[in-house]
């Protein structure tokens, strides 16, 4: 079968502008996730994700599926030579593709494992042509994680401080950052999480290519030693910024980011907030008259610090009302 046209170039340059992952491979698959019916998409491999589009001159993807912890890839029904289906199993679901032919699929099956193992499978039926492809890919691919690999790794203090070695417009005054936001990297946001659970369980940090940003969570689960740690990409734009889920959400402002994540689980999220000094205490003062005496006296009530108000504010937020339902990734992932 001859290979699809590729999409429009102007097209391909603005879906460029949406994700910074690297173009790898394209086609049309029929893609079947849990329940759903079988929906024809034209397909990106993008890094470790597929970006799906209704078709070739659409500019924003209607949904991805994250391959990053791909467990197996197998062939449904090996002998079939038409119409050839495949299924990646992942950590929460499976996914079934769908290809017109057994030599699609097996393509296909070859950019997947590559991208998501690190290696070019031998166990495919492939042109030489092809294997250089995926040898081309790795190298890429392998340089990409490589290079994130490293700047996430750069030792940064864990503290609300312009000393991280990026450069961010939006920071030149960190203070009027949210407060859950640190300087901090990957790895050392999940330490922080994991460490000290009463100070919240989300974090919004730089992302590792410095120019985008991202949230790191703690997801509250019951009778769990360990809960999961996740992390999601905010896309800096022109405009605002892109929460980068299934189907992506654009806020204006990074505290509208925070404020998206606490709202859509409930409350379950709560801003990180750890080494924070209050500068002044208010007091507020009851006055009462024991007329029996005729002697006023002031009582005074305990001092609430700016902190303690703040998490007094998060709390509240359990009770407002999801504002986008089920649209987002993480909404139902949480126990209620």
């Amino acid at each position: 079968m001859a290979a699809a046209e590729p999409a429009p170039r102007r097209i391909y340059q603005q879906r460029s502008k949406i994700t910074s992952l690297p173009f790898y491979y394209e086609g049309f698959l029929w893609i079947k996730q849990g329940r759903s019916k079988e929906v024809k998409y034209w397909t990106e491999l993008r890094g470790t994700k597929l970006f799906l589009y209704s078709d070739k001159k659409q500019e924003k993807f209607t949904d991805s599926i994250d391959l990053q912890y791909l467990i197996s890839v197998t062939d449904k029904y090996p002998n079939q030579k038409q119409w050839a289906e495949v299924i990646l199993k992942l950590p929460n679901e499976e996914v079934y593709i769908k290809t017109e032919t057994a030599e699609d699929a097996e393509e296909w099956k070859g950019f997947i494992l590559t991208v998501s193992q690190l290696s070019v499978p031998t166990s495919l039926t492939l042109l030489p042509g092809q294997i250089i492809q995926l040898k081309e890919v790795l190298e890429k691919e392998s340089s990409r994680r490589a290079s994130e690999s490293s700047q996430e790794a750069i030792p940064s203090p864990c503290t609300r401080s312009p000393g991280f070695p990026c450069t961010y417009e939006d920071v030149g005054n960190v203070n009027a950052m949210p407060l859950c936001f640190y300087t901090v990297s990957r790895q050392q946001a999940a330490e922080m999480l994991l460490k000290d659970e009463n100070c919240g369980n989300l974090i919004l940090r730089p992302g590792a290519d410095c120019k985008n940003y991202a949230v790191t969570i703690r997801e509250p689960m019951e009778n769990s030693s360990t809960p999961p740690v996740k992390h999601y990409r905010i896309l800096k734009t022109d405009s605002g910024f892109i929460i980068e889920l299934d189907r992506p959400v654009t806020l204006k402002s990074l505290d509208e980011v925070v404020n998206h994540f606490v709202n859509e689980t409930r409350g379950k999220l709560r801003p990180f907030v750890s080494d924070i000094y209050d500068t002044q205490i208010d007091y507020s003062v009851k006055e009462t008259e024991k007329h029996a005496d005729n002697v006023t006296v002031k009582q005074k009530k305990s001092p609430q610090s700016k902190i303690k108000q703040l998490v007094n504010h998060f709390s509240q937020e359990k009770t407002i009302p999801s504002q986008r339902g089920k649209e987002n990734a993480y909404v139902n992932v949480f126990p209620r």
